[in-house]
């Protein structure tokens, strides 16, 4: 039996669509709750984040899609995935009073060796859309 290792979340943010795109794309406001891309995230264009601390390249892949304020979709590979390449997809829903983010992340390792990383992943997104929502609301 082949597990889900589908990691999906969703959050309620007090801001509009185009403020949530900002904190998804822009260098700037990447680094405030997740990790630092040298150059605002663009469609087809390559992925690297950096970590906010040590300058060190932690994800890279590849923007296949960013329809800003509603779509961002990347590939997605950390050191400890080897060679597998998982995407991510965020989803930007306006609602009356903020936005709706919904977060997929699929295609990652499979398998009782990799539930590990797939249970660091779960814990690391938790914390990032978090500390998001803490910056966001100031």
């Amino acid at each position: 039996m082949t597990a889900d290792t589908t990691l999906r979340k969703s959050i309620l943010l007090a801001a509009p669509r185009e403020t949530v795109w900002a904190y998804l794309t822009q260098p700037d406001k990447l680094a405030t709750w997740f990790h630092a891309p040298k150059t605002p995230l663009a469609d087809g264009e390559p992925l690297e984040m950096f970590g906010t601390d040590s300058g060190d390249l932690l994800i890279w892949g590849k923007v296949i899609a960013a329809r800003a304020p509603e779509y961002l979709e990347y590939t997605f590979t950390i050191k400890p995935m080897g060679d597998a390449v998982s995407v991510v997809r965020w989803r930007l829903e306006s609602l009356e009073s903020g936005t709706r983010l919904s977060l997929e992340h699929e295609g990652l390792p499979q398998g009782a060796e990799a539930f590990g990383l797939l249970l660091a992943l779960d814990k690391g997104w938790d914390a990032h859309l978090g500390d998001m929502r803490a910056d966001i609301a100031g």
